[in-house]
């Protein structure tokens, strides 16, 4: 990148944050009809959801493809021959061991932020469901039936 395109990007930039640029708004599509704002719908959640979910649970049995141990700490093999390597002076052995340890690490840290974010989408899913349930029921009319459009617009106003 060259240095003046560089300095085009940062004046650009600049200009968005100074026009009130919103990170949960885009501006409206002329031709889509959609007015820009950000819709998320319970299906969207529990698709998101899920696939973290298997992401977590293809991680936790493939990714310890070396047989780091990342379920059992110091029983993989790669830990069995980091050891052995340290125990004839091989300096190898150490960087293996520290190489095996970062990977674990970061291992366990990526499952645990997918499981974070499948449990909290469950979570915001179970919690919308329940909301809509409650404002379904307060939009009942006193015979159980659906209110006229122009008594729910009471409650917008």
């Amino acid at each position: 990148m060259a240095w003046d395109e560089w300095e085009q990007l940062k004046t650009a930039a600049a200009e968005r944050s100074a026009t009130g640029m919103q990170l949960n708004h885009i501006p409206p599509d002329p031709g889509s009809g959609g007015t820009g704002d950000l819709v998320v719908n319970q299906d969207d959640l529990g698709a998101v959801g899920h696939d973290a979910h298997t992401l977590f649970e293809d991680l936790r049995v493939g990714a310890d493809i070396a047989g780091a141990g990342a379920d059992k700490e110091g029983a993989g093999t790669t830990q069995q021959a980091a050891a052995s390597l340290q125990s004839h002076g091989f300096t190898s052995g150490g960087a293996l061991k520290t190489t095996v340890d970062v990977w674990t690490s970061q291992l366990k840290t990526v499952l645990q932020a997918c499981a974070h974010i499948s449990d909290h989408l469950d979570f915001s899913k179970k919690l919308h469901a329940e909301d809509d349930a409650k404002i379904g029921a307060v939009l009942l009319a006193d015979n159980g039936s659906a209110l006229p459009v122009s008594e729910i617009s009471k409650y917008f106003r």
